[in-house]
């Protein structure tokens, strides 16, 4: 796989951190990976942190200069929109920053072409309000995820999903999703990085799916919230290994 320079899709929960804890290895892992001139892109269903702000948790994490690899959630959402469109946005920098750098207008409240949701601590019943009444309006409802937690340091809490559950019952429609393991982000990493590739990420539910649906092949590693004891998985993985560090030794030849 090094000889033929195939991309590598990294999720990055599980896989470079976990928590404030960076992964053991897996910043030297991303630097052999870099200096094969294998092509990398960091994915994310996260739309909290704009890729500039990624790139800086990154780097805090040993792996420096990622802003150009990075692909969020919250951007791959701004390419079901077009320049020009008035989007009622609910959550933080992540989406906000990428709406105003496709070029749409930012409203908080309707008239709009689109609502898009992102995950927000601010959330509350008079966001609610106005996505459900936009969206009734004719809006087209796009979430950037719908996973139904997120993890903290030292517990999980509501994720998006929970966020987009609360619109979707009020409107009685289900939206479009931009994330993990839906189309719009699989185009942005085929754009990256080519038509064939490896995704590489700790859990099958999403990390796995999302593999499918890009067309790479899985590789599963146990550093995350899948452990031995999952094993197999549904789907399967191709390669499955402790962490990164110990997939890029089985799979880089030196």
């Amino acid at each position: 796989m090094g000889r033929e320079l195939t991309g590598w899709a990294l999720d990055l929960d599980g896989v470079i951190w976990r928590g404030s804890e960076t992964v053991p290895g897996a910043p030297a892992a991303v630097s052999r990976l870099r200096a094969a001139g294998v092509p990398i892109a960091f994915v994310t269903n996260s739309a909290q942190r704009t890729p500039v702000q990624v790139a800086d948790k990154l780097a805090s994490h040993g792996i420096p200069d990622a802003e150009s690899e990075v692909i969020t959630a919250a951007v791959a959402a701004t390419t079901m929109v077009d320049p020009g469109d008035r989007v009622l946005a609910i959550g933080s920098d992540g989406v906000f920053e990428a709406l105003r750098a496709r070029g749409c207008t930012v409203v908080h409240d309707g008239p709009a072409e689109a609502v898009i949701m992102g995950i927000t601590q601010a959330f509350d019943y008079d966001m609610m309000t106005r996505a459900m009444h936009a969206i009734v309006d004719g809006a087209r409802f796009i979430a950037t995820n719908t996973d139904s937690t997120f993890p903290m340091a030292d517990r999980l809490v509501p994720g998006n999903g929970a966020l987009v559950a609360a619109v979707a019952t009020a409107t009685g429609l289900k939206p479009e999703i931009a994330g993990k393991p839906h189309n719009p982000i699989a185009e942005l990493v085929r754009e990256q990085l080519g038509p064939s590739g490896l995704m590489v990420g700790d859990r099958a539910d999403t990390d796995g799916l999302f593999a499918g649906v890009v067309g790479y092949d899985f590789a599963l590693v146990l550093s995350g919230v899948t452990s031995e004891a999952d094993l197999p998985t549904d789907p399967l993985a191709v390669h499955t290994a402790p962490d990164l560090a110990a997939l890029v030794d089985q799979l880089l030849e030196d």
